[in-house]
């Protein structure tokens, strides 16, 4: 088989997929804690994940499609534990669905295109939205600004000066 130049290689793991993933490649390309988060609808221990304290300049992607959701522009320090956004990076990014288990009713965050399970809203976040888009690390990936058109999103480069 012939081998990709590294660039090529980078650009194609970095890039968005372009097809639906079945569960057994899912569950070989995913750390167990994604898969559990992502696909079984999952909660990872606050203080104890990723990106709650990142506080890097750059844009935050799904882990399982690549598709952009939430800017490091728009996140905030909860106090939760856990990576909070005032709103998605797109209108578009996510789409939000009731959510009535743990005995609660809430609202749901999941990406639009890969159905992966981000987290939930609450209508308690600070200006200008009042939400709090509370996300499991393990649902993202970090894309550090100087690297957004590197690895395919360099649409989102300029907002950060690069």
């Amino acid at each position: 088989m012939p081998r990709l130049p590294a660039l090529l290689l980078l650009a194609a793991l970095a890039a968005p997929l372009a097809h639906a993933q079945s569960d057994a490649e899912l569950r070989e390309r995913l750390t167990p804690v994604q898969y559990r988060v992502t696909q079984q609808d999952g909660t990872e221990p606050a203080f104890r994940n990723a990106y709650w304290d990142n506080e890097r300049p750059g844009i935050y992607v799904d882990v399982v499609s690549g598709e952009p959701l939430f800017s490091s522009q728009d996140k905030f320090k909860s106090g939760t534990g856990w990576p909070s956004f005032v709103r998605p990076i797109t209108n578009g990014a996510v789409k939000k669905v009731a959510d009535r288990s743990a005995g609660m009713t809430r609202t749901e965050v999941r990406s639009a295109r890969a159905d992966s399970h981000l987290g939930h809203v609450f209508r308690d976040g600070p200006r200008p939205t009042g939400l709090r888009y509370c996300m499991n690390s393990a649902a993202l990936r970090f894309v550090p600004a100087s690297r957004l058109r590197a690895e395919g999103y360099g649409e989102y480069a300029e907002a950060f000066g690069e």
